[in-house]
């Protein structure tokens, strides 16, 4: 099966005390395509500043940024240990201003403050005043996470990106379709042409088993009655013709072979 990856951008946002998270970042998201693109039909781009953007006297630094890099970012990777970083303008810092207009777009953020140990005398602490202050802020409005160590970073932000990509990303972006529509399509044709005869029901389990991060399709017996899950949808329906139809589907993929 042949297929073209829909790529995602993954932007790593955070001021210049983090650099050896920001680095990790860089490297789990090619640890991740290099085990998952190809069944995934899905790449990972790291982006940021560094080595995504170019001269420009169009307008004030951070708006520069928010045009060459933030608009075109799937998902929002900030990281934070002592520093906020520097004021634009329009928002405390320039990481936090990508964090908001991220935000306000209605797309994922994943945000990570670091507890490891720093000598005092490092410590700017109006920067640290500030940081502080928007870490409070962020209480009420979602969920971030915390780390004591760079291999603690590591083992999270491993794991939580997998998850993110499963629940948020691969799903819900915008631009996600194409790649799902190639994947569906692919599987859909290969069906139709060994197996010409099978159900839009079966075929319909068969792409989302496809789609399945665990290439699972489950079939659970409650006292209720059955129940169908793949890829997170339940196929069962409320009256008892739909269910027989569905379980019907299900032994038709069977006695096929293709479970």
């Amino acid at each position: 099966m042949s297929y073209q990856a829909t790529v995602f951008n993954v932007m790593i946002a955070s001021p210049g005390d983090v650099a050896a998270e920001r680095k990790l970042a860089r490297d789990i998201i090619h640890e991740w395509n290099t085990m998952h693109s190809e069944s995934r039909a899905t790449a990972l781009m790291p982006i940021g500043w560094e080595t995504h953007s170019h001269p420009s006297m169009e307008e004030r630094p951070q708006g520069v940024l928010n045009g060459q890099i933030l608009e075109g970012a799937d998902l929002l990777v900030a990281i934070f240990w002592t520093r906020i970083g520097t004021p634009t303008g329009v928002a405390v810092s320039g990481s936090v201003e990508e964090i908001e207009e991220h935000v306000k777009a209605g797309k994922p953020a994943m945000i990570y403050f670091s507890s490891a140990p720093v000598r005092p005398d490092s410590v700017d602490e109006a920067q640290y005043k500030a940081l502080k202050e928007f870490r409070e802020q962020l209480k009420t409005r979602g969920l971030f996470e915390t780390y004591d160590s760079t291999d603690g970073f590591a083992e999270k932000f491993r794991r939580q990106l997998a998850t993110k990509i499963n629940n948020d990303l691969f799903f819900h972006v915008e631009g996600a379709g194409a790649g799902r529509e190639a994947l569906i399509n692919e599987v859909l044709s290969e069906a139709a042409q060994t197996i010409p005869g099978m159900s839009d029901e079966a075929k319909t389990l068969l792409v989302e088993g496809s789609l399945d991060r665990n290439g699972q399709i489950l079939h659970v017996k409650f006292i209720s009655g059955d129940v169908i899950q793949v890829n997170g949808k339940k196929f069962t329906g409320e009256d008892a013709r739909t269910k027989a139809t569905w379980l019907g589907a299900l032994r038709e993929l069977a006695s096929l072979g293709l479970l």
